[in-house]
């Protein structure tokens, strides 16, 4: 039918005729209602990419007896069509292309390999297909939307509601305050455009101007404390927190957790996590984080959102985190997972564009927003390198600002090959940001050579801010002891104590896991790590005052 949009393309190219005919005939049989399905031998790959120039290709298959052709192809199709999935085909047990797959990999040319199907139907071929077009689909198609929000792109309250949804892995729109489509979404809610931010809820409900809390609660999420004694309460839904609270629940104890903004912590806004164990493909924060959130809820561990924790209260045995409205949670046992914040620069113009170009580890939520724009990235660690690469697919520009003269020391090897490939994206060594420029937004901000003492102003329309970050702990008492930048003792470091567990506090049954402890090692894998490990230490010291009260 004329006008209607054209299918997305599944491409797959294969030297070996009978791998062809097999590829072919499963993408077609299992695909063809959704894609155009295009197959070819590696020998026409080259024109065949040539006459698809222009098409939304979504995935790239390739394969070869000598593999080195293959990769040829998808280097290739990585020019033509960058937000293209690019995959290997491969027959099982091929360990010949290890080399081959290895350096594509470093290149950015290939996202993973998927076996040749060898049976109809192969559902381990599927799956690795299906990986691909989902991964595609969640970057580039729009998400079906269990709300609609509509704001000012450039408004700091928007900013927030569109950051929360994002970390919180709600499907949504993003409409502008005056297009015809927010127009109508506001008519049929009955708000008129001057209240605006506004999310209108799946029910028909428009929440003007909502907090934080107001849109967890319409969600059905806890937003005050539970009643009751709980075993151990954790403070904090990052991947220690949840780890935690996996593990503790699926035990057997009664589980509260708190979190303040979003589940996943700092890790739920990276774009991707390509080294998390069994996650060969890489996986986002924020899917990780959903996943080990819905794991921990169907174990029975209750969640409290959107308030902060602003206390800690020790009675005998008993202790309390105090929440902002007044309100505790009562548990035996205490797990610190809260984490960091980011670190800000300290200048007030920066500060008064706060979400209104200026972000703090939020480039998953507002890269969409800036299509065909220039942007910049402060930092030199892995966050500000995923920051980078995901900014690249949709900004016209990307200029990473690194204070220092090298990455080798602050960021992985797979995160430096990947922004090497990258043809927009630009980074400046020994460089400082002094301040930002702009009128109701940033327009521009000012940047300092640390060698040569040289001003210049660099025109972008966003900054991401990523250079580090402070443990959140000034809400605790003097009790829980902590080191001169904040974090907090556990074990041996906490002082001499017998029998205190490696990650105990100073307070006999309060924890520490993941950023916000002493000596923690920065990485998403620890954090999991020393959550679980926790509640082993957890379960022993409450045998031990099960067992003081017993006598």
């Amino acid at each position: 039918m004329s006008g209607e949009r054209p299918q997305p393309m599944i491409v797959a190219f294969e030297e070996d005729p009978s791998a062809r005919l097999r590829i072919e005939s499963e993408l077609r049989k299992r695909y063809g209602a959704d894609y155009e399905v295009v197959v070819g031998s590696i020998d026409e790959a080259p024109q065949m990419l040539r006459r698809l120039g222009g098409s939304e290709v979504v995935l790239v298959i390739a394969g070869a007896p000598e593999h080195t052709p293959a990769l040829d192809v998808l280097a290739e199709s990585r020019v033509r069509f960058p937000r293209a999935k690019r995959c290997m085909s491969l027959d099982w047990g091929d360990r010949s292309a290890t080399d081959v797959l290895l350096r594509g990999a470093a290149m950015g040319d290939i996202d993973y390999w998927a076996a040749r199907p060898w049976r109809a139907p192969d559902e381990s071929f599927h799956r690795a297909i299906s990986e691909f077009l989902a991964d595609w689909s969640r970057a580039n198609r729009p998400p079906y939307e269990i709300v609609r929000l509509i704001g000012n792109h450039w408004d700091p309250a928007t900013s927030t509601l569109r950051e929360l949804l994002t970390r919180n892995s709600i499907p949504f729109g993003s409409y502008e305050v005056g297009s015809p489509e927010a127009e109508t979404i506001l008519a049929d809610a009955s708000v008129g455009d001057d209240r605006s931010p506004v999310v209108v809820l799946f029910d028909g409900r428009a929440l003007v101007q909502p907090s934080g809390t107001e849109l967890g609660a319409a969600f059905g999420l806890a937003t005050s404390a539970p009643r009751g004694l709980f075993d151990v309460v954790i403070v904090g839904a990052g991947p220690a927190g949840l780890a935690a609270a996996v593990y503790a629940a699926s035990e057997g104890l009664r589980v509260a957790v708190v979190e303040r903004q979003a589940i996943g912590g700092q890790a739920g806004t990276s774009s991707l996590i390509r080294n998390y164990l069994g996650f060969p493909r890489g996986v986002s924060g924020a899917e990780l984080a959903q996943r080990a959130y819905e794991q921990a809820w169907l174990f029975g561990a209750e969640f409290v959102y959107g308030l902060d924790a602003v206390d800690l209260s020790i009675d005998g045995d008993r202790r309390a985190i105090v929440l902002a409205d007044g309100s505790e949670v009562d548990a035996r046992a205490v797990v610190i997972a809260s984490g960091v914040s980011y670190r800000l620069l300290d200048d007030p113009e920066l500060m008064r564009f706060q979400g209104a170009g200026v972000y703090y580890g939020a480039a998953t939520s507002e890269a969409a927003g800036l299509a065909g724009v220039d942007v910049a990235v402060v930092g030199g660690g892995n966050s500000a390198g995923q920051a980078a690469l995901y900014l690249a697919s949709h900004a016209r520009r990307v200029t990473m600002l690194v204070r220092g003269s090298s990455l080798a020391e602050s960021m992985s090897a797979y995160l430096i090959q990947g922004l090497g490939r990258a043809s927009n994206i630009e980074i400046r060594y020994g460089a400082e940001v002094l301040g930002g420029r702009g009128d109701r937004r940033l327009e521009g901000l000012e940047v300092r050579d640390v060698v040569s003492g040289e001003r210049s102003m660099l025109s972008v329309a966003a900054v991401f801010i990523l250079i580090g970050a402070e443990p959140r702990t000034s809400w605790l008492p003097d009790a829980v002891l902590r080191d001169r930048w904040g974090s907090i003792l556990t074990g041996a470091d906490a002082g001499p104590a017998a029998g205190r567990a490696a990650l105990e506090s100073s307070v006999p049954g309060v924890f520490a896991v993941g950023d916000v402890r002493h000596g923690a090692v920065k990485r998403v894998a620890s954090a999991v790590g020393e959550g679980s490990v926790a509640i082993g230490s957890v379960h022993r010291y409450l045998d031990s005052i099960d067992s003081d009260e017993v006598h």
